[in-house]
């Protein structure tokens, strides 16, 4: 995508190609709505409140009898129906704060970045060096730029001159490129960028990181020395002999302690005199008790008495 670069002057100096992965980015209305609900819910202070009839002052008194009034039965002033009384299943306050993902985030930043370079409604400064916090340096490179409407400003950081001479004027809003969304895009007719600036969205948006450790990975690979990589990668394993490579795959027989018949005998015989024998007792069963004392009460007798 080619943006337009000026000078501080309003003269078009040159024009710079920017990738088309931010830059050049088909639009997606849904997401861009679902992106600006979450940024302007998360703005919300839920401070709002009605009060039920349990809040409302006044109220104790039944104002008439239950009965015998041909009018319909009342316990309280405050109840909902009646003037002054409480408010039903009103507002009370919350949080409207909601979670965006990363991802969607970005994407979003991505398409209106693109909607704003193609209708011609982005365009880059080479620099800001003029500004020295008085509102008549900004009024005069407003001037400059022919800007009318609405305009955004976007600087490579936190410039406190450009935000000086920018806080008195309407319709005029600065803001680092780290804090850059899309709801600020949109708010504005305009955006003036240096080209530091968006270089530093060009290279942050370019490439989308994989879950969470992805930007870390992505980091830690670019800042790496590129001779170091290529050592690593011209560096060749060492080759060892065949015969040693197959020497050290081949498994290794387990050896196994093999005892003889006798040894195992001794080993038995030996357990078995160690071994204490176990004690038992014999116990008395109820039937024999009983047959014992049956033939101690008997006497005996001899056959021919009987």
């Amino acid at each position: 995508m080619q943006v337009s670069v000026k000078n501080q002057k309003g003269e078009l100096l040159d024009s710079i190609d920017l990738n088309d992965a931010v830059f050049n980015v088909p639009m997606n209305k849904s997401l861009v709505h679902q992106a600006m609900v979450i940024y302007q819910g998360n703005k919300r202070h839920g401070t709002h409140d009605t009060k039920t009839r349990a809040e409302v002052s006044g109220g104790g008194r039944k104002p008439w009898t239950q009965k015998h009034t041909g009018r319909a039965r009342q316990g309280s002033t405050r109840s909902p129906q009646w003037r002054h009384g409480g408010v039903v299943f009103g507002p009370h306050p919350r949080s409207y704060r909601a979670a965006l993902p990363k991802r969607m985030k970005r994407q979003a930043l991505r398409c209106v970045l693109s909607e704003k370079a193609r209708r011609e409604r982005l365009f880059c400064l080479d620099s800001m060096n003029t500004i020295d916090g008085k509102t008549k340096s900004m009024a005069q490179l407003l001037e400059n730029l022919s800007v009318s409407s609405s305009a955004l400003v976007v600087t490579k950081g936190t410039d406190r001159y450009v935000v000086q001479a920018a806080s008195n004027i309407q319709k005029i809003w600065t803001l680092p490129v780290e804090q850059l969304n899309a709801q600020e895009l949109l708010s504005k007719d305009l955006v003036i960028m240096t080209v530091e600036a968006a270089r530093w969205v060009e290279e942050t948006l370019s490439s989308e990181p994989h879950g969470r450790r992805g930007l870390k990975m992505t980091v830690g690979l670019a800042a790496a020395d590129d001779k170091s990589l290529e050592e690593l990668a011209s560096a060749e394993p060492a080759t060892e002999p065949a015969a040693t490579q197959q020497e050290e795959t081949k498994p290794r027989p387990r050896r196994r302690r093999v005892a003889t018949a006798e040894s195992d005998v001794e080993t038995t015989k030996v357990t078995e005199e160690e071994a204490p024998k176990p004690r038992t007792r014999r116990r008395r069963t109820a039937a024999s008790a009983d047959s014992e004392s049956a033939s101690q009460s008997i006497p005996d007798t001899p056959e021919g008495e009987a």
